[in-house]
């Protein structure tokens, strides 16, 4: 499974990530879901999915610090490479909320947001975030 920016600013996106996240959403419903995307030279690899801790899990969320650690130490032994995260709107839609918006670290990371059986990605830059086109690839 891969996600990869190319030179038009497309997303190709393997139907696997997808479903992955759409799945995680359903499965954390009522909650937020929330995780990491994952890879390695500009690829997503993987959705890995986090616990939410924060105390309001149903209209906001935190990625486990621990699974965070986990990712960084992973990524400097030579593990994948955390290229952005991905987190559900159980009642809301796609786009980044004002919570969102004011929680982002604005370091160039790729953003999923997931609301029912929509996605959408977000490049999160200085500037804020900006939405990406992407495409499901069918492998």
């Amino acid at each position: 499974m891969w996600l990869k920016m190319t030179n038009h600013g497309d997303l190709p996106v393997q139907r696997r990530v997808y479903n992955a996240l759409i799945a995680e959403a359903e499965a954390a419903h009522p909650r937020e879901c929330c995780g990491l995307l994952l890879g390695r030279a500009g690829r997503i690899t993987q959705a890995r999915s986090t616990a939410n801790v924060h105390p309001q899990p149903e209209t906001h969320f935190e990625i486990d610090p621990q699974a965070l650690v986990d990712a960084h130490r992973a990524e400097r032994g030579g593990g994948l490479q955390i290229m952005g995260y991905f987190h559900s709107h159980p009642t809301g839609n796609c786009h980044p909320s004002e919570t969102d918006r004011s929680q982002s670290a604005r370091d160039g990371k790729v953003w999923a947001i997931v609301a029912g059986d929509d996605v959408m990605f977000w490049q999160d830059d200085p500037g804020g975030f900006h939405a990406l086109s992407y495409e499901v690839a069918s492998r």
